[in-house]
């Protein structure tokens, strides 16, 4: 992991330089992602080991193809260093060769910045996106060295030979279809599921539009949590909302997001809510979502391309042996209200961070008992 680390600073002081220099595709290969590769365990110059110009179907070539036991495990296309990585065309087209080929993954890169797409997912290209990573701190922020260097790494040649990359994708894309499903099951319930329901009920004047009905409610108020009105919770760090408030919705913050951080995001917004129902309200703002528990804010979140920037009302010194993703930000400018700071990028950090977040929780709670009693 050092030397990764190693890396990623010795390329972030070239940043600037070339990037006012408008580097090429080539140049970016030789200056920036080969270095990276090598340190990554692909040594670029063995054909054996990584394909240069791979071969594809239509005649044409992806940039680099990694190999375990000679066979492309990896499809990596580049692009020049200021390129922005947004062209659907470049996305469907690398995503394309890969599936093609039987190559599970593949990466789109300006050098910079690593977009890591699953290409035999069942959804449109730019959708195959499980996540991605910079180079950039600008990018990263909040990020640790040691945790960009450890996403790097999920595409080394040592972790792809542990199927890595497979184990993630699983978890994040398997996660989203099943949830996808409930959801269908609930608002649009299918003949089947309402004569269980009826039976195991054992009412028959319960009638299958009741039960349709009912499972809507059920799910909205689960999924949601719209069960009282609109009314505005602040503390004493909130502002009035202003109409401009209003306008800001989960689409807002989701969209353009990698699936893991969709994943994420969806996690932790169940987890808080989940602590009491009735009380936990959700906004979404601006630069973040807010988490109220009456009308004291206990967590925010702001959804990054690279992971989750969560902020809780805790006293970093408080803290026993605090993980090395949390962070006393009291005397550092920051968008979301806490002193504390966690930077999540995986589900395994977010299972390390929950008793965190149930603390913040928990004081909060126990502040609203006291002024309400």
């Amino acid at each position: 992991m050092k030397a990764i680390i190693s890396c990623i600073e010795n390329l972030r002081s070239k940043l600037d330089k070339f990037r006012r220099t408008d580097l090429k595709e080539y140049p970016t290969r030789t200056i920036f992602i080969d270095p990276l590769l090598q340190v990554l365990g692909w040594e670029v110059r063995d054909p054996e080991e990584v394909e240069l110009e791979y071969p594809t179907i239509d005649g044409k070539s992806v940039d680099y193809a990694p190999k375990i036991n000679r066979k492309p495990v990896l499809f990596i296309e580049a692009k020049p260093l200021n390129d922005s990585l947004t062209d659907v065309k470049s996305i469907t087209q690398v995503v394309g060769y890969a599936a093609n080929a039987g190559v599970e993954w593949c990466i789109l890169t300006n050098g910079i910045t690593y977009k890591i797409y699953h290409s035999t997912e069942k959804a449109e290209a730019p959708d195959k996106l499980l996540f991605e990573i910079s180079i950039n701190p600008k990018e990263t922020e909040g990020m640790s060295i040691q945790q960009v260097a450890t996403q790097f790494a999920r595409f080394s040649r040592e972790a792809m030979a542990r199927g890595v990359l497979d184990q993630i994708g699983e978890q994040v894309f398997t996660t989203g279809k099943i949830r996808k499903a409930i959801d269908k099951l609930f608002m649009d319930p299918p003949n089947s599921l309402i004569k269980l329901i009826r039976l195991i009920v054992k009412d028959d004047s319960i009638k299958p539009n009741q039960v349709k009905e009912s499972l809507k409610r059920i799910w909205l108020q689960t999924s949601e949590n719209e069960i009282t009105s609109n009314y505005e919770f602040k503390d004493e760090t909130s502002e009035k909302t202003t109409e401009k408030e209003k306008e800001y919705d989960e689409e807002y913050h989701i969209g353009g997001k990698p699936q893991e951080v969709l994943e994420l995001f969806k996690t932790i917004d169940n987890f808080c809510r989940n602590f009491d129902p009735v009380k936990v309200k959700r906004k979404y703002l601006a630069k973040y979502v807010k988490y109220n528990c009456g009308k004291n804010i206990f967590c925010c979140v702001h959804l990054q391309k690279s992971g989750l920037r969560v902020w809780l009302k805790l006293n970093y010194s408080e803290l026993e042996n605090p993980p090395e993703y949390v962070r006393d930000v009291s005397k550092i400018g920051h968008w979301g209200v806490g002193d504390v700071e966690l930077t999540i990028d995986s589900i395994e950090k977010f299972h390390s961070a929950k008793y965190l977040i149930q603390k913040s929780f928990e004081k909060i709670y126990k502040v609203g008992n006291i002024i309400d009693s």
